[in-house]
């Protein structure tokens, strides 16, 4: 946790909200570029799922979590999560999400970082934060979201569900996904689930779209994609266009990979490394609606 600042704002801003916070002895361990050495982290996350906690909530995000994840009690995180504990965290964290979906089929969350979304130096974004406390008191039941304009000229009709002028509902398919540069990263190990006729997630930061494209193109080959009814792009943030690109973006790789698979591909999504980000159960059987440019993502109270 390089900027300590931001983790004692996001503490006292817990506090403050009300949330009773318990620190691990290893939140501000180092060890190299890392949060500790390996075996430092291994424990906390054990720490973590012996706790008893509400929720378990990551500091920070970056790399760390891939190298570790052979190490990782899944059962005695599957048993903390059975007994009411959140795990929530985005990014790197999508790597233990992952893995335990492939090892226990166990649900996560996609969620906020305590430095990046409450260690902010202005206030934290309302959004977030309210979903936040939606899960906490067992509120959220699902989020929504307003599809850009040209998504809605170029949605392709699922196999899922009977489709008229852009209006659809993919019901009870897992949701699933997180961060593309971890997905692509586990395609092949044993820490990468296998879902079929899910709903698959992705969102990224500092990555050029030829790079989102090279990402999507490994998850193509290897046959993830057109198991899926439906792939959502959350936020692809803080990358910078080049002179060559003539006109390769975002929107480019987006028309690509619609011309590459049957299933809708939607964008928009209020989630990645960004300050209004909603919650998302990863691992819960959840329904798309679509109706116009109007997106909902469903999961009621099944977790």
């Amino acid at each position: 946790m390089r900027d300590k600042a931001s983790f004692k704002r996001g503490v006292r801003r817990l506090q403050a909200l009300g949330y009773e916070v318990e620190i691990d002895e290893a939140a501000l361990a180092s060890h190299q570029r890392f949060a500790g050495d390996d075996e430092t982290r291994l424990a906390a996350i054990h720490r973590a799922a012996a706790s008893g906690a509400d929720l378990a909530l990551i500091s920070r995000g970056g790399y760390g979590l891939t190298r570790i994840l052979p190490g990782i009690s899944y059962k005695a995180i599957t048993k903390a999560i059975a007994k009411g504990t959140r795990f929530v965290g985005l990014s790197d964290f999508t790597a233990f999400q992952m893995a335990l979906l492939a090892k226990t089929g166990a649900v996560t969350w996609a969620g906020p970082a305590l430095g990046e979304d409450f260690g902010t130096e202005a206030a934290p974004d309302e959004i977030m934060a309210a979903c936040f406390d939606d899960l906490i008191t067992g509120q959220g039941e699902g989020t929504g979201w307003k599809l850009p304009k040209p998504a809605i000229e170029s949605l392709t009709v699922s196999k899922a569900g009977a489709v008229a002028s852009g209006t659809f509902s993919i019901k009870d398919a897992v949701l699933w996904g997180g961060n593309l540069a971890i997905l692509s990263s586990l395609v092949g190990t044993p820490y990468f689930p296998v879902v079929k006729g899910g709903i698959l997630f992705v969102e990224d930061v500092g990555e050029h779209p030829y790079r989102v494209e090279r990402m999507l193109t490994q998850l193509l080959h290897a046959g993830v994609l057109a198991q899926q009814k439906a792939v959502i792009f959350g936020q692809f943030s803080n990358y910078k266009l080049v002179p060559h690109d003539k006109g390769f973006k975002l929107p480019t790789v987006l028309a690509w990979l619609r011309s590459k698979i049957k299933a809708p591909v939607l964008s928009g999504l209020p989630f990645g490394h960004v300050a209004t980000k909603v919650m998302l159960p990863v691992g819960c059987k959840t329904t798309l609606a679509v109706e116009g440019r109007d997106a909902f993502l469903l999961w009621g109270h099944q977790h």
